[in-house]
């Protein structure tokens, strides 16, 4: 662990979905990890995909206008075959992303497999090896049904093992930040 580390923070980690949204807290105290909540926003039962967009914006404001996080952790949409599933995942994570920005928490992005790697020292684990592992790291009593929410835990325990490493991931700290990080996405 760098010597930057703050001695105290917290760290909201988001797993974005259109189906399930998960997510989990951490409090980092005296630069050790306290498992504070997991869930998930189930997501299933709604139809309009501007529904749920909303959702998970309205979900996320929630989580940091009551936990005050210091800092957000998302998992990145990975690079799948379905186009259209890669899509409604990239929205999801922008929506989450832009309510972060709103409340203007630093983001930091993480591919699925740095997350894998951080939490379990293999790239390609499953969500399973993923979530005993924080169980046995976080001392979690017992496992959820559903894994995004140790999904979204598994982005803020990677964001906490990779703080101080520059270059980790994306990182945003406002509107600005990330429209200057992307200015090849925008058209004239």
């Amino acid at each position: 662990m760098n010597k930057s580390v703050p001695s105290e923070m917290i760290i909201l980690g988001i797993d974005p979905g259109t189906t399930i949204m998960g997510f989990g807290l951490i409090r980092v105290y005296r630069r050790q990890m306290e498992f504070m909540q997991m869930n998930e926003l189930l997501l299933s039962k709604y139809s309009d995909p501007f529904t749920k967009l909303k959702l998970i914006f309205d979900r996320t404001i929630e989580l940091i206008d009551t936990y005050h996080p210091d800092e957000i952790a998302i998992e990145a949409p990975f690079f799948g075959k379905n186009v259209q599933s890669m899509l409604k995942l990239g929205r999801a994570q922008g929506v989450a992303m832009a309510a972060g920005l709103s409340r203007q928490v630093p983001i930091t992005e993480y591919l699925p497999k740095k997350i894998k790697m951080s939490i379990t020292g293999n790239g390609n684990a499953s969500k399973e090896q993923v979530a005993r592992m924080l169980q046995t790291t976080l001392g979690l009593k017992s496992l959820p049904k559903n894994l995004d929410s140790t999904d979204g835990l598994a982005a803020a325990v990677c964001h906490f093992y990779n703080l101080g490493n520059p270059q980790v991931g994306k990182a945003y700290t406002g509107w600005e930040a990330f429209v200057k990080q992307n200015e090849t996405r925008l058209k004239k």
